[in-house]
């Protein structure tokens, strides 16, 4: 599950909030279309040439971790968090959904602001949790997402089934351990020239 579910997820929630915004897609395309030319495929070393591509990840990834809570810790001592008594031994959760939506650590918390990551703004992303207790998987989690995105943004144009607009796009996420799209994203995809 951690490593292909998690992975789609982020797929997923990246490719709708990026429907939701066709200046961002454009920009996005853009970036990866001058970088490729005419290769067949991106690949794993172009990826570093793609600053956009990886801002726009992290910022879906900041308002839709696929797993919205952190993986459960066990506190050593009594120590006290802002102004809350924690005794040694107690179970803690933290909820990673809501820091990445913190206004009072996010300008603009719940838009979708891929420039936030670019360079020069160093914002904390914690969806794989950090230090020594983050995800073992968060190198290779994030190599698929950025692989898989280039070549879906790269080798296709994206739309929206005829009849819908984009107002209909829905970010309704189903209850559980990991964050679902509650509803289906639909979309239409053709070859690029």
């Amino acid at each position: 599950m951690g490593g292909s579910d998690t992975v789609g997820n982020a797929i997923v929630w990246t490719m709708t909030s990026l429907m939701k915004k066709p200046s961002v897609m454009k920009k996005l395309q853009e970036e990866i279309r001058r970088l490729a030319g005419k290769k067949d495929m991106i690949d794993k070393q172009d990826i570093e040439k793609l600053p956009y591509l990886r801002a726009v990840i992290k910022e879906a990834l900041r308002l839709y971790p696929p797993g919205p809570l952190s993986v459960p810790r066990e506190t050593t001592d009594k120590c006290t968090v802002n102004g809350y008594e924690i005794e040694g031994g107690t179970m803690v959760y933290i909820n990673v959904w809501a820091i990445g939506r913190d206004p009072a650590a996010w300008e603009n918390a719940d838009e979708f602001l891929p420039e936030r990551f670019l360079e020069g703004q160093n914002p904390e992303l914690i969806s794989f949790g950090f230090g020594r207790r983050g995800c073992p998987g968060m190198g290779m989690a994030m190599a698929e997402v950025e692989l898989a995105m280039a070549n879906f943004v790269y080798k296709f144009n994206w739309e929206l089934p005829v009849g819908m607009k984009e107002e209909d796009i829905d970010f309704e996420c189903k209850h559980g351990a990991a964050l679902h799209k509650k509803n289906d994203l639909c979309l239409v995809a053709t070859v690029a020239v």
